[in-house]
């Protein structure tokens, strides 16, 4: 069941909830760019610098799933109005932050707070997306929106470059302006979903939240501590088994956080699967990217997106075919395509990286791309495509 709106409506609805979550997209690359002048200005420690870039990631990891299920039992606009006023709060305070004593603390916990502001925000507005097109249209729909965000995360590194010439403060302030744009939109358009109240199972939220948090901190702190640090091993070892619990925990619950139930769909568990698997490699492709022009090929910042862009090229167009063939075919066919070419594409341009001649990379990169445009928006869609119309915000904090 979707929402009955006109195509107008629509189209703004989807606009409004792109820019909400265009800040969550840049801020997962953009500080990189900017993390030595940061620790310079600021005096940071390498601890409290990783950490100003590892609380983010952190906090949006823990707190997903708490978020797609609080938008599905309290209303996906008023988590997504919440998450966009959060994020632009944190990230206001994160550009203030002031020198001395205090900064390292300061910039950490407002960048959790940005984490969390994401958590409660993308779930809830993909789920908007999700009620406000039909099965058929879905497809194109979610194309665009993973299209553009793609490329927002792409372009965060270059936008990072030229920001930080100004001010890295810079790199926080101008989501400003795009939770502005998104909260007007969201105004405007006034999307309409569904959603039933529910109790919040706050025994599965702290279980998840700490089995996440504590897996993802034992990677995170491997690259500070070593993995001959027994805490690595135990802290990875605990979160995995937290979940382990969770998962028990939730089966014999009666207002579940996580229905776990939903694993037992085959196409739903196979889709999450591929997400987790391409995930491995998508998101570090963007730091890859930004460190390997400058530090190998002698970029400036401001120069280093060029890797990123090229393989935006492909991902952008190869997403919009996929998305035009979920809603002719279904994902199996685009999803299995994407998984062949991106293997290919990423076995081709490793076998170049070492040259340090971009020329013989650049078409390597964008079949790269593509693959994983084919892949991930279609593989997301059609997982929360499985789930019930008020449970998307709880699928899409899963996947």
């Amino acid at each position: 069941m979707t929402v009955s709106t006109g195509g107008r409506s629509r189209n703004l609805i989807l606009a409004a909830m792109i820019f909400a979550v265009a800040m969550t997209f840049i801020d997962q690359t953009i500080v990189s760019i900017a993390v030595p002048e940061i620790q310079k200005e600021l005096g940071l420690s390498s601890t409290g610098v990783q950490w100003a870039v590892n609380a983010y990631l952190l906090t949006l990891a823990a707190f997903f799933a708490f978020g797609g299920r609080l938008a599905d039992t309290v209303g996906h606009r008023t988590m997504v109005t919440l998450g966009v006023i959060v994020f632009a709060g944190a990230s206001a305070l994160c550009g203030l932050t002031p020198k001395g004593s205090v900064a390292e603390a300061w910039i950490v916990i407002f960048r959790a707070a940005q984490g969390l502001g994401g958590a409660i925000m993308f779930p809830a507005a993909l789920a908007i997306v999700v009620q406000t097109f039909a099965l058929r249209e879905r497809g194109r729909a979610l194309a665009l929106f993973f299209g553009i965000a793609g490329g927002l995360t792409a372009i965060g590194p270059v936008l990072g470059g030229y920001l930080t010439q100004w001010t890295w403060r810079a790199i926080f302030w101008v989501n400003i302006p795009v939770a502005l744009v998104a909260l007007a939109l969201i105004f405007i358009s006034r999307p309409v979903t569904e959603h039933k109240a529910a109790r919040m199972d706050y025994r599965g939220v702290a279980l998840v939240a700490a089995g996440v948090g504590l897996s993802v901190f034992g990677f995170q702190q491997s690259n500070i501590w070593g993995w001959q640090n027994p805490a690595i091993t135990a802290s990875i070892v605990v979160g995995l088994a937290l979940l382990v619990v969770f998962f028990f925990v939730e089966v014999r619950t009666t207002s579940p956080l996580m229905k776990v139930s939903i694993f037992g769909v085959r196409p739903f568990l196979v889709e999450n699967i591929v997400l987790f698997v391409t995930n491995l490699a998508f998101i570090p492709v963007f730091f890859f990217g930004s460190e390997y022009a400058q530090i190998s090929l002698g970029k400036k910042a401001s120069q280093a997106g060029i890797i990123l862009l090229y393989f935006f090229i492909g991902f952008v167009i190869a997403a919009q075919i996929g998305g035009r063939l979920l809603d002719r075919v279904g994902a199996k066919r685009p999803v299995l395509f994407g998984c062949a070419l991106g293997a290919v594409g990423f076995w081709l341009w490793g076998g170049k990286v070492t040259g340090l001649d971009f020329g013989s990379q650049q078409w390597f990169i964008v079949l790269t791309g593509a693959g994983m445009g084919f892949m991930l928006g279609q593989a997301s869609t059609d997982a929360v495509n499985r789930a019930s119309r008020l449970s998307y915000g709880e699928a899409i904090g899963i996947t």
